[in-house]
């Protein structure tokens, strides 16, 4: 039977005396374990340091001071709407990571918590997109705006903002397109809402939401650096994060950005969705 990355994890500490191989080891585990290679010698290496330096052999101790060092590389981050105000959050991320349903799922929690909700469907280039929308919509009684298949998609934030703010403001979660392989295209779509969405939301109360799918690993880094560098980001949601995600791609996207996360996605239903604790991250990621 094949045993879970956390499993190992657990094997790791529980069953090597602590030497070269038992980093080696180490240094492995937190590479399969999605973390990327440059940060996983960089942890490994600092952590044989600290060992020697206050004389740790203790698998518990060590474990701890592991558990540490990963608490200080993420960080959670609230996402907490403006009473009275237009407050507009931008899902970005590339296709196929889950971008529209976190969308629908955040969108809800903001409703049970008695916001005024709009979704507005931005990703006017794929129509499955706004239909995906605006069922979600259906199914949890919030509004969507959405204009016609390829059509400005700034012009459906526009009109989210102008709607919001006639009703007394509220919160409004923007889905954007993420057709990365058209990657010049895409960026100066979202350059122009961001500059839309920064005009139409009330000061402070505008904040872009990467999604990043908890099982790609290192190109979750990529996808982050690309989004940061095009339009900026204010924290990340870890998608599909189950037994097949790994975690180690939300340490590195904290290290190498400085990125918080918000949520933490864990299913298919709109309540599968928790606010980051670190602390319970990085015990999972232990194992």
């Amino acid at each position: 039977m094949k045993i879970s990355f956390a499993q190992k994890f657990k094997n790791l500490f529980s069953s090597k005396k602590i030497d070269e191989e038992f980093f080696e080891d180490l240094t492995d585990a937190l590479v399969e374990g999605d973390m990327g290679a440059k940060l996983a010698y960089e942890i490994t290496e600092e952590l044989e340091s600290i060992c020697r330096e206050k004389k740790i052999s203790d698998e518990a101790d060590i474990k701890n001071e592991l558990k540490n060092m990963l608490l200080s590389y993420v960080k959670s981050y609230d996402l907490v709407p403006e009473q009275g105000k237009v407050n507009l959050f931008m899902m970005l991320g590339v296709n196929g990571v889950g971008k529209t349903t976190s969308a629908a799922k955040i969108a809800k929690l903001f409703k049970d918590r008695g916001e005024k909700v709009i979704m507005a469907a931005s990703d006017t280039f794929r129509a499955a997109a706004e239909e995906q929308l605006e069922m979600h919509g259906e199914r949890l009684g919030i509004r969507v705006i959405a204009h016609q298949h390829g059509s400005d998609p700034s012009a459906v934030v526009f009109d989210a903002a102008e709607s919001s703010r006639a009703n007394g403001g509220g919160v409004i979660i923007a889905d954007t397109a993420g057709r990365l392989h058209n990657k010049e295209n895409l960026v100066r779509e979202l350059q122009k809402i961001d500059r839309i969405a920064s005009q139409k939301a009330d000061a402070g109360c505008y904040k872009k939401l990467l999604v990043i799918d908890g099982t790609t690993g290192q190109n979750a880094l990529r996808q982050a650096e690309v989004f940061s560098e095009s339009v900026g980001v204010d924290a990340i949601v870890i998608t599909k994060y189950d037994s097949t995600a790994r975690g180690g791609c939300a340490f590195t996207i904290g290290k190498q950005l400085g990125l918080p996360v918000a949520f933490v996605c864990t299913g298919e239903k709109y309540e599968n969705i928790q606010a980051f604790d670190p602390e319970k991250y990085v015990e999972e990621f232990l194992g």
